[in-house]
């Protein structure tokens, strides 16, 4: 099914708003392990989902939207810069397993990304504070990104089931 240019970017606007709403939500949400940057990392369901149904290209354009947007309105600079740092390489490494794995696991490419996320954020971390001490984060962020990724994958398998079954959004 091809989608007019107008009706695609109406979903991709859906999709930016309901990633900037997840993310927001997810912001209330109590972290149970009192380690800094251990997220579930929810708003990343909506970047795989349009990473699947339209690409690469507009999955970035979605996640840079959500980004920018949740930066100028929950955030600060820095905030910015470790979202944009933790979603490139994300993303990059998203679109590097999944052709790999030839569309296939999507749950196995969501934990690929959650481990690049805080990745490039301990990256930034380190890059600002100039501390070797935030490396000693990384197991801890490792575990948390394998439980994440798994579970936000999983959500994005069965969002584009549902999603597929509607005559809108259908292959």
């Amino acid at each position: 099914m091809t989608q007019s240019p107008t009706k695609r970017l109406a979903f991709l606007s859906m999709f930016a708003a309901l990633s900037l709403g997840i993310y927001a939500l997810e912001s209330f949400i109590p972290n149970p392990i009192p380690i800094p940057g251990i997220k579930l990392g929810l708003a990343n369901i909506i970047t795989l989902v349009v990473f699947k149904k339209y690409g690469f290209r507009d999955a970035t354009l979605v996640l840079v939207v959500r980004i920018l947007l949740s930066a100028l309105l929950f955030g600060s600079l820095y905030s910015m810069l470790y979202s944009l740092a933790g979603g490139a390489l994300c993303l990059a490494m998203e679109y590097a397993v999944d052709r790999f794995l030839k569309g296939k696991a999507i749950y196995v490419t969501g934990i690929f990304g959650a481990i690049f996320h805080n990745a490039g954020q301990v990256l930034v971390a380190f890059l600002i504070t100039s501390l070797p001490q935030v490396w000693i984060y990384i197991p801890y962020l490792l575990v948390a990104a394998i439980i994440t990724g798994f579970i936000t994958g999983m959500a994005a398998h069965f969002t584009l089931k549902l999603l597929n079954r509607l005559p809108v959004f259908g292959s």
